[in-house]
């Protein structure tokens, strides 16, 4: 990164220290005012010790020594040496307790943040990276705030030392910052060249995460066992962390070199500042307490200045990781409400239309659907058929709004899609993917989640569980409804896959909505679970818009009408007796299937 860029980057402070005052008034106020006070106790220490010294040789020298100043700038200093610990102390205690509610604000921000991007952010790598380096840089985060707390504390003692030694001899002014520019240059220098280093490997640290995932996740152990893959996923971690090893080791040894180097500069401004000073004590110009208080203001502001420089250095290197940050706020969504958004219909009365919708994945030319048109009719059970890859999963996701068609336009009860608001839409819909989540969490919470505002009605639960048949699973479990699922904590229970369904089916029909999306409800299924599901099928989408994708046709057979979709195009539709009767695709394909079924 170039210098101007680092300096963009800086613009970013601000905005932090905005959040970190929207986290904690109280507490950033307190901060501030606990530094302020600490801040000027360094001068004063120092000129405290000037009189202590000063009193001592008048007392020594006097005909008739009298030490009862000495006593009282004795007790003055422990006070402020005392009263000064407790500034510190009082500093470090709001220090922290500001930079955990700050963290707890930041990742709550970022999840909800996350939550509220389109889907296809969610498939984008770029999209990841940015998420990937705003989670992991809290510490960063944590420490920055002290750095910039800790840089005004000492830019305020920088000025009272200033102010004391200008009085004896402006030299020393320009001599220290002077001495201590090229260190300052070295290390901002490196910092730009470790961050950038780490913002270039962050495809290959996800690569790793995942690595890592992949060997430790109760998931994919079995089959890291059976295909022996764990020499194999070790192999592909080393050498990533032998690339990280050499890159980092590369630049530590070169910063190490010329940092030893450019250091040498300050210790001889020092020095040269220090003679100064003697020569004009060994010619009386100073008293042996102005000798101990200017050579120790000279000595503090020299370390103030360093700190000071160091701060500098540290805020430019963590601003930059604040920028990633602010540029993973900067994504905004591109599937929003309208302003004015119109009322949802309650009940739907005509149903949907697909109107020539065509739809490409950014970056790609190749439509996944191409001039899709049809009608889903109000309380009709649509299917879709198709082979893998058709378009099926992505023609729901556009019904659901989670994707907006690249063309064409998708209309509910003759309104655009886009003029109603997502949580109205979203609220009205009851789905279950292909790729349903497994919550670890309580069995009762897991079928609770289809309607948050249900989620303590126990009997809702239970009616939710006995439609999908998930009943007669959680009756078997050690607590029922209060069993812990899944095996991420203690007393938690792992199901089978036809289980998981089973409670994922539930969690739909928790939902009272209008709309019921059903994406392979029963691939996991055993036949006798799946012959009991689409025995009540009817009786369970009853006065609902369904939308159901099924690779088992046996199971489609009961919708009102079926579309099949091929190369993202529709190519027949119909009910079943109608397809059969074509003797097309969709005829070719049920027969197969009952072919394989018979032989």
């Amino acid at each position: 990164m170039t210098w101007r860029e680092r300096a963009i980057s800086l613009r970013h402070v601000l905005p932090l220290l905005g959040m970190v005052w929207e986290t904690s008034p109280a507490l950033t106020l307190g901060t501030l005012i606990l530094r302020a006070a600490s801040s000027v106790a360094p001068i004063l220490q120092l000129w405290v010790g000037k009189l202590i010294i000063d009193a001592v040789v008048h007392a020594i020298m006097a005909p008739k020594p009298d030490g009862h100043l000495v006593w009282i700038y004795l007790g003055i200093e422990a006070m402020l040496v005392a009263g000064n610990d407790l500034l510190t102390r009082a500093t470090t205690l709001c220090d922290s307790l500001l930079a955990d509610k700050f963290n707890n604000h930041t990742s709550l921000r970022i999840m909800a943040h996350a939550q509220a991007m389109d889907l296809s952010c969610f498939e984008d790598a770029t999209f990841y990276d940015k998420m990937e380096r705003a989670q992991q840089q809290t510490v960063t985060r944590t420490r920055l705030l002290v750095v910039l707390g800790g840089m005004a504390q000492q830019l305020i003692t920088l000025f009272s030392l200033g102010v004391a030694i200008i009085a004896y001899s402006p030299i020393f002014l320009v001599l220290l910052p002077t001495a201590i520019l090229p260190s300052f240059w070295g290390e901002a220098r490196f910092a730009m060249l470790s961050y950038s280093l780490l913002h270039g490997q962050t495809p290959e640290r996800r690569e790793l995460d995942y690595l890592r995932f992949l060997s430790t996740n109760d998931k994919s152990a079995k089959e890291v066992k059976l295909f022996g893959l764990g020499s194999y996923l070790l192999s592909r971690a080393r050498n990533l962390f032998e690339r990280f090893y050499v890159d980092n080791r590369h630049l530590s040894v070169r910063r190490a070199s010329v940092g030893a180097l450019l250091g040498l500069v300050p210790i001889a401004g020092y020095y040269l500042g220090y003679v100064l000073i003697l020569m004009r004590t060994l010619d009386h110009t100073l008293s042996v307490g102005e000798l101990v208080f200017v050579s120790g203001a000279f000595m503090r502001m020299r370390s103030v200045v360093e700190s000071v420089f160091s701060a500098l250095t540290l805020v430019g290197e963590h601003a930059l990781h604040i920028k990633d940050l602010f540029d993973f706020f900067a994504v905004k969504p591109t599937i929003v409400s309208p302003p004015s958004p119109v009322t949802f219909p309650r009940p739907i009365r005509s149903g949907f239309e697909f109107r020539n919708v065509s739809f490409a994945y950014a970056g790609s030319s190749k439509p996944v659907l191409k001039n899709v048109s049809f009608r889903l009719g109000a309380g009709e059970c649509l299917a879709l058929v198709g082979e893998n890859g058709a378009g099926k999963t992505t023609l729901v996701k556009l019904m659901a709004r989670l994707y907006e068609p690249t063309e064409g336009q998708i209309l509910l009860d003759g309104v655009d899609l886009r003029d109603y608001s997502q949580e109205s839409l979203h609220r009205e819909i009851g789905v279950v993917f292909q790729d349903f989540v497994r919550y670890d969490f309580l069995a009762r919470e897991n079928i609770g989640l289809g309607q948050l505002d249900a989620i303590d009605d126990d009997q809702r639960i239970r009616f939710a569980a006995e439609k999908s048949l998930a009943d007669q699973v959680i009756e078997r479990l050690p607590h029922g409804y209060d069993q812990m699922l899944g095996r991420r904590f203690d007393e938690g229970l792992d199901l089978s896959t036809g289980q998981w369904q089973k409670i994922a089916l539930a969690r739909a029909y928790m939902r009272d909505a209008q709309i019921l999306i059903l994406d392979e409800p029963s691939a996991s299924l055993d036949a006798q679970a799946e012959h009991d599901i689409f025995k009540r099928f009817g009786e369970l989408t009853q006065k609902k818009t369904t939308l159901l994708i099924s690779h088992r046709l046996s199971s489609v057979r009961m919708a009102d009408r079926i579309l099949v979709l091929a190369n993202g195009c529709v190519r027949e539709e119909g009910t079943h007796e109608q397809l059969m009767a074509s003797g097309g695709r969709y005829s070719e394909l049920f027969s197969l299937q009952a072919s394989g079924y018979l032989g």
